[in-house]
């Protein structure tokens, strides 16, 4: 082998090991953070932050601390048994090392230790980290009054106002939320690309303590973490294969019931812990049936169907993240008007997202939505604050 040919070899060799120890990027999904002010002139308030590593194979995942923030109080749980996980604070070059790749050195992140690699397929490693920030800057008073500004990075949010406080604004539109001790929320879902600019001010006075008399019916958008995508087929199937993501937190819970839209017809059911990547047979039920898994259920007849998932019960303090998937018919929302594919449906959920079949190029959404091309299919993410249903046309071209 001549010198030339040994340096080129050498050179090959030095490309295929550094990119071998190159690590995986760090990707994570499932984001949520509440956020609790403590006594004002503390500067200080409590983050209680949901994040998913989705890595696959990933043993670790890191936390940025926010330049001008000292952290405080830190733990970590894993979301799925409810035990602590070991971290500890390292510097951004550790971080890069571990797949950050835009960390810097002299940054800071907390490095969690997961509970078990992550699974392959979709699956994730749910962690709840919990830490006190003192941040002057973004927490201060102003006069007798609070104020928060602090830009939030995060889309789902929730900031919970001091007890003794009232709110007197908020820049960002936002659900109201009175808590059960007494506190006022705000809650949002920030549907553009950009960080949220949040500034909310409070004014001392007293707030009726005690839950409102409409708790039960005033959910936490924000805190909803369901997500949809629905896989068209060519719409002279009138067939789209959907994912379903949920957590279940609810103690004693034991099976999930997807309950078959009438007109509709479901096949193909499987279903996923992405805890554990294990899988679950499902099964199906009808009429009395239904209502005795699901007492809760509205509408149900001795003809109604629903498809059953069954799992271990969820302890207290624990939860399970499941992705049912399934093949649905529905000739009545979806197929073919002429030769332009026709999608007609609700979204009840905050995260829907659909996926043209490959060779259709979209026309026209009614609904608002962020658009990506994957693989040659358009993807369109429906982002919903709201607590009603919007209801949703596409309709797309074959591509010539």
């Amino acid at each position: 082998m001549t010198a030339a040919l040994s340096r080129l070899a050498l050179a090959a060799a030095t490309v295929l090991a550094t990119a071998a120890a190159a690590p995986a990027p760090q990707t994570e999904g499932g984001a949520y953070t509440r956020y609790e002010l403590l006594a004002p002139d503390s500067h200080k308030f409590r983050i209680v932050y949901e994040i998913t590593a989705t890595t696959p194979g990933a043993t670790a995942y890191y936390n940025p601390v926010r330049p001008g923030s000292i952290a405080s109080d830190e733990h970590v749980t894993d979301r799925a048994t409810g035990k602590p996980l070991i971290f500890n604070e390292v510097d951004g070059a550790v971080a890069k090392a571990g797949g950050v790749a835009d960390a810097t050195p002299g940054s800071r992140y907390i490095a969690v230790t997961l509970a078990h690699p992550v699974p392959d397929g979709g699956g994730g490693g749910r962690i709840l980290i919990d830490k006190t920030y003192e941040d002057a800057k973004s927490y201060h008073r102003d006069g007798d009054a609070i104020v928060f500004d602090r830009p939030l990075g995060i889309k789902r949010n929730t900031v919970v106002l001091p007890a003794g406080y009232r709110l007197a604004a908020c820049n960002v539109p936002s659900q109201v939320l009175q808590q059960p001790d007494g506190r006022i929320a705000i809650s949002f879902v920030n549907t553009s690309p950009s960080q949220a600019p949040l500034i909310l001010r409070a004014t001392p006075g007293a707030v009726p303590a005690g839950p409102s008399s409409l708790a039960a019916k005033l959910d936490d958008r924000a805190a909803q973490s369901r997500e949809i995508v629905y896989y068209l087929r060519q719409p002279e199937t009138h067939s789209f294969d959907l994912t379903h993501d949920y957590t279940e937190t609810k103690p004693g819970v034991a099976a999930y019931v997807n309950i078959v839209r009438t007109g509709s017809t479901a096949s193909n059911p499987s279903a996923r812990d992405l805890d554990t990547g294990a899988t679950m047979p499902p099964e199906y039920i009808k009429g009395a049936a239904i209502t005795a898994l699901e007492p809760d259920a509205s509408d149900v007849t001795p003809d109604t169907t629903a498809v059953v998932f069954r799992f271990p019960a969820v302890e207290p303090g624990t939860s399970r993240r499941l992705r049912i998937a399934e093949t649905y018919t529905d000739p009545d929302r979806y197929g073919l008007s002429g030769d332009e594919l026709v999608w007609h449906r609700s979204f009840g959920r905050p995260a829907n997202a659909i996926v043209l079949p490959a060779g259709w190029l979209l026309t026209n959404s009614s609904v608002p939505a962020a658009v990506t091309t994957i693989a040659g299919r358009v993807r369109l993410d429906f982002v919903n604050p709201r607590t009603d249903e919007i209801d949703t046309v596409v309709t797309a071209r074959r591509a010539r």
